[in-house]
């Protein structure tokens, strides 16, 4: 596996990301993007660029039964586009089932109450697919 990977938590609102390390040793929260106010696509660029990242993976929100609904289609749509600006880097799709819920798990456990996480939460998110992908 080829490292620094980054991963994306994508919502309507707030995108998370979150990333290895060159070495592959450790993975940490990165930025959250807020849809609104920043163009997505040349920001995760940017990111890419600046930690030399040669891997994406991007969360795919599954049904319970593991199908594939609206939010999946729109994280494809998202996907395709992105896709197209990447080059040589690979982006493969991952289950993100319960990772939301079990980042706020998380934080809650390290203090953070529920109405705090807003900020942290889609990184959080991301961080939880990345680990997830990996293996950890």
């Amino acid at each position: 596996m080829t490292h620094p990977i980054l991963a994306i938590d994508h919502g309507d609102a707030r995108i998370g990301i979150a990333a290895t390390d060159e070495f592959g040793i450790g993975a940490h929260p990165v930025e959250t993007i807020d849809c609104r106010k920043t163009e997505i696509i040349p920001r995760i660029l940017e990111i890419i660029a600046e930690r030399k990242i040669q891997a994406v993976v991007l969360g795919l929100p599954l049904r319970m039964d593991g199908s594939e609904g609206t939010s999946s289609a729109k994280v494809r749509k998202f996907g395709k586009k992105l896709r197209t600006q990447l080059g040589n880097i690979s982006l493969t799709y991952f289950d993100e089932r319960f990772t939301t819920i079990t980042a706020s798990d998380k934080l809650r456990e390290a203090g953070k109450k529920a109405k705090n996480q807003r900020g942290i939460i889609d990184q959080a998110a991301a961080l939880e697919i990345l680990t997830d992908y990996l293996g950890w």
